[in-house]
């Protein structure tokens, strides 16, 4: 059977979201959102929907995650970089890196994981867990800042920093090697509920400037609402 990624299964039931011309698929934004709908409810309950006043930001993130190359370079998003999403507490940010992988599974994929578990991890087993993170790997590191400073044998370690400049240099590494012809460059994403200065000021003012290169920077408005309450 002809592979057709514009058609989503869900059980029984099939959403198109969009229409293949030429070889090329051009996607449907209403029909996307009917289909983020319903897989929201299978993957966060019934709970789960798309606000209108996050529409704008929603459809950034649909462009990016399908490869929109031409609507992303209007918006001013690389798709060669990843995505630096920041929002207040409870604004869906998780939830959105969770679900919208499921729109083009083939073009954007990561591993999620929060920042918490990854120094609870390195206090456990030292500096060795800082080396899964230089694998040639698309990382999303989850709710970056609530993680506490890391600690083994008495030895601090501020690992999301360590880490951060490690896939930086990992990211220019491929990038080079991709403008050659030999490989995608890998992609590094992050949930924040921090700002700029905030990050700096945790993470040093040699991350924050490389943060600027490795990832377009994607906001949830500061009075967006808190959809846990």
């Amino acid at each position: 059977m002809k592979n057709q990624p514009h058609i989503k299964t869900e059980g029984t039931s099939k959403f198109q979201i969009g229409e293949i011309k030429g070889n090329i698929i051009h996607y449907d934004f209403e029909k996307i959102k009917t289909y983020l709908n319903i897989k929201g409810h299978q993957l966060f309950g019934q709970n789960f929907r798309i606000y209108k006043e996050d529409e704008p930001l929603l459809f950034k993130l649909c462009c990016y995650f399908i490869q929109d190359h031409y609507s992303c370079a209007q918006m001013g998003i690389d798709t060669n970089k990843g995505i630096l999403l920041t929002g207040p507490v409870g604004c869906g940010k998780t939830s959105l890196m969770k679900l919208l992988p499921h729109l083009a599974p083939h073009k954007t994929n990561y591993e999620i994981i929060p920042t918490r578990n990854i120094v609870f991890n390195f206090n456990a087993n030292g500096y060795e867990v800082l080396e899964k993170y230089n694998e040639t790997k698309n990382y999303c590191f989850d709710d970056l800042g609530v993680e506490p400073t890391g600690t083994h044998y008495a030895k601090e370690c501020n690992v999301m920093g360590e880490i951060l400049l490690s896939r930086y240099d990992l990211f220019t590494q491929t990038g080079q090697s991709q403008c050659q012809g030999h490989r995608q460059n890998i992609k590094t994403h992050i949930t924040t509920n921090l700002n700029a200065q905030e990050l700096e000021k945790r993470y040093g003012s040699r991350v924050r400037s490389r943060l600027r290169s490795m990832f377009n920077l994607i906001s949830f408005d500061n009075l967006t609402t808190d959809k846990r309450k």
